[in-house]
């Protein structure tokens, strides 16, 4: 018979257990209204230069995508989501794009082809590698792309994808991102706080 020592020994056991699994699966979701996590981990970005999400914030807000090379899903998106940031960027909006991909398993993801993609896609902004995945853990980003986008005071007002058609662009009818960043831009209520984001997993690194 099981004393009851032993009894709080295994419930004890069963709650590190799962405090650590949760660890390795990153935190949940940020919710809106949420403050930015992680602002001054620092990320090397394609200049070779180390970059933190404090230094890229912008005066009016902040947009981050989780994003990668591989995913067929970014390379869908990738030019709509470059035209924003390039805007964003013009309109006092920090942006970032953070690979949280281990290039170990995608050698396509790794620093060099970063270079290269942003080069050939004319990034205007940072495109960060996150060497831990832990940025893309805190913010509890699953997926590329995802996207983040905060206002001028770190909170998190927009949450999702970049609208609603992945593969067809003149069939866009909902521009989730660009409707957020404009409504944050006049000072209005984002219209679509959050939409569900659809794309590759994110390969965390172990």
């Amino acid at each position: 018979m099981r004393t009851a020592h032993t009894w709080v020994r295994t419930a004890a056991a069963v709650v590190i257990a799962a405090s650590l699994a949760a660890t390795v699966r990153g935190a949940d979701t940020l919710a809106i209204g949420a403050g930015m996590p992680q602002r001054d981990v620092e990320m090397k970005n394609v200049d070779g230069k180390m970059r933190t999400l404090a230094d890229i914030a912008g005066e009016k807000g902040t947009l981050v995508i989780f994003s990668c090379n591989h995913c067929p899903f970014v390379k869908a998106w990738q030019k709509r989501m470059v035209a924003i940031g390039n805007e964003a960027v013009q309109q006092g909006i920090g942006v970032v794009f953070v690979n949280a991909n281990d290039p170990a398993r995608y050698p396509a993801d790794d620093l060099d082809a970063m270079k290269k993609l942003a080069a050939g896609e004319g990034y205007r902004f940072p495109y960060v590698m996150d060497t831990t995945s832990g940025v893309a853990k805190a913010f509890g980003a699953k997926r590329t792309p995802e996207v983040f986008l905060f206002d001028a005071d770190h909170k998190l007002v927009y949450h999702g994808a970049v609208d609603d058609n992945t593969y067809k662009p003149e069939q866009v009818k909902k521009p989730y991102l660009r409707d957020a960043i404009a409504a944050l831009l006049a000072g209005e209520e984002v219209p679509a706080k959050t939409t569900k984001s659809v794309g590759c997993s994110i390969k965390f690194r172990k």
